[in-house]
């Protein structure tokens, strides 16, 4: 019989772990050690990574980097925001519309599927019957053209050679074989991918490219149907709550404002013990003793870590495999004008612009989404307040911010939206984001992180670009979503392989998005058992090698 007392005593040994990288996938990771009796220590380079201070421009306005949605099969957020005790009616908007606008006007409407009178109909039957007149200018002969797209996404999953193969292809490439209109890829596809993955669809995987046009084509009916925050930033709405209730555990320690630089390994198993990191003040100190490390972290922050940390870089090829990948710069705005300014829709994407050169571009009338006076830091509002963000911007970054500001009031908003040509500037702001985002390139899966890192036995990682295999519960394309699903599951794996001890091995539960519809789970095995009897007779596909 065991000593109870010892028991007891097990059970009170906090084991300390490293989360790297604050953003959805740390905050994830934090959650499910903290539930599991864990020690945190998270780093982030931002200064205040729990949402507590609002981000203010230099004349006391509000401001957010990036205007991010919030999908309807968002399933393990939801739960978060309710297990806040947080009401979802304050914190997010109704689901919105969302508008493509060209050079020649308004090209198309994305609908509200979840609260509209459409009848709900079969994937993908619903969306091509409630987008039938969405669409202002593009002939029905090109959406037509969208059927080879849909069994190019039932082919996707066949197997993992299979994934691969259609990886190394370029979305592009993809789009001629399957022979899909250049009009339906230029004005729809191509700026759904530079605003969706950041990309345009010459530089994007293309199995990549499936998993995110795959919600909106073969999904549910309303799997497309997006929402935004309704007041504030997801930071001070979400976050912060979800930071407050985890430090009420006494068990997580933030450094906001520091960098983590060294990843120190022992000399004979290959563990983890300490992590090296510059403090706000520029001092370099170490954090010892560690147990176990969550590198939630992008390209741009794998690279900085691998480079400081030799012996690691030594022992983990998939690591310095992922480090050789790059991201994808970001630029975004604020404006407030001196007059209010409706458009059809709060969320809007810019489409066919050749001012753009080649970037993706959105910009959201906050107004209509949030309350005007606090977009307005207070003060009485003088009109509207936009977001605008830039994709994919690597050739707008040299430009000033003057410059920027011009391109949308003078070159993009007034052709989108001519009323925007009667009000004036009042005040704006820019913020520059090289390499921020995942850049899922052709080839690239191959190099992505895995969850569980080879070699490193308590290293495990998080992000929205990293592989989970089985442990994605549906988040394919996901961005939010599959990052915090991601952080939940690396802390799991650390639990699961006995990293954090044996009196800790409990899994955060994670939500999985809802299954396949019948007919496209049918289809799919169908293809799949078609392809075994041509590959049994030596016939292989001529869309992918």
């Amino acid at each position: 019989r065991k000593n109870p007392k010892l028991k007891m005593e097990s059970e009170i040994i906090s084991k300390k772990v490293c989360v790297i990288g604050a953003g959805w996938a740390g905050w994830g990771a934090a959650k499910a050690l903290i539930k599991n009796n864990c020690e945190v220590i998270l780093i982030d380079a931002l200064a205040d990574p729990t949402g507590s201070e609002p981000y203010l421009t230099p004349s006391g306005k509000p401001f957010e980097v990036g205007t991010r949605g919030f999908w309807k099969d968002y399933p393990n957020i939801e739960n978060l925001v309710e297990e806040l005790k947080l009401n979802a009616n304050e914190i997010f908007t109704p689901f919105t519309e969302s508008s493509f606008y060209s050079p020649n006007g308004l090209e198309a409407k994305a609908p509200v599927f979840s609260s509209s009178n459409l009848p709900n109909l079969p994937s993908p039957l619903g969306q091509m019957f409630a987008t039938f007149s969405n669409f202002k200018r593009l002939p029905l002969k090109d959406r037509l053209t969208l059927s080879g797209l849909l069994y190019a996404m039932l082919d996707l999953n066949r197997d993992e050679a299979t994934f691969e193969a259609y990886d190394r292809m370029t979305a592009h490439e993809l789009f001629i074989r399957i022979g899909m209109s250049k009009r339906l890829v230029n004005d729809f596809v191509r700026p759904t991918l530079l605003v969706g993955l950041f990309k345009n669809p010459e530089e994007l995987s293309a199995a990549v490219a499936m998993e995110l046009l795959y919600f909106y084509a073969l999904a549910h009916q309303d799997s497309f149907d997006v929402r935004w925050i309704k007041k504030m930033s997801i930071a001070e709405a979400i976050i912060n709550p979800l930071s407050k209730n985890l430090q009420k555990s006494g068990q997580i320690e933030v450094l906001g404002g520091c960098r983590a630089e060294e990843i120190h390994i022992t000399g004979e198993d290959n563990e983890i013990e300490a992590v090296s990191y510059i403090s706000k003040d520029g001092t370099k100190l170490k954090i010892e003793n560690v147990d176990a490390c969550v590198l939630a972290v992008g390209a741009k922050g794998l690279k900085q870590i691998m480079k400081a940390s030799p012996e690691l870089s030594k022992v983990c090829p998939q690591l310095t495999g992922a480090a050789s990948l790059n991201g994808i710069d970001v630029i975004s705005t604020r404006i407030w004008f001196d007059g209010f300014v409706e458009t059809d829709t709060p969320a809007n994407v810019f489409s066919n612009f050749d001012e753009l050169r080649g970037a993706g571009g959105t910009f959201f009338m906050l107004d209509q989404l949030q309350n005007n006076t606090e977009l307005w830091g207070g003060s009485l509002p003088l009109g509207s307040v936009m977001a605008a963000d830039f994709y994919n911007a690597g050739s707008l970054l040299p430009l000033s911010n003057k410059d920027l500001i011009n391109l949308l009031t003078v070159d993009l908003l007034p052709k989108a939206v001519p009323k925007f040509s009667s009000v004036k500037i009042v005040d704006s702001y820019v913020v520059r984001c090289p390499g921020a985002v995942s850049w899922f390139s052709p080839g690239s899966y191959a190099l992505r992180p895995p969850l569980e890192v080879s070699g490193v036995p308590n290293l495990v990682c998080a992000g929205d670009w990293v592989k989970m295999g089985d442990r994605e519960h549906g988040s394919k394309g996901l961005c939010q979503e599959r990052a915090f699903v991601s952080g939940l599951e690396a802390a799991n794996a650390l639990a699961r392989k006995g990293a954090l001890g044996p009196d800790k091995m409990n899994e955060h539960e994670v939500i999985p998005i809802r299954k396949d519809e019948p007919q496209v789970v049918i289809g799919r095995e169908v293809n799949r058992k078609v392809w075994e009897q041509l590959n049994f007779l030596g016939i292989s596909s001529n869309w992918i090698r």
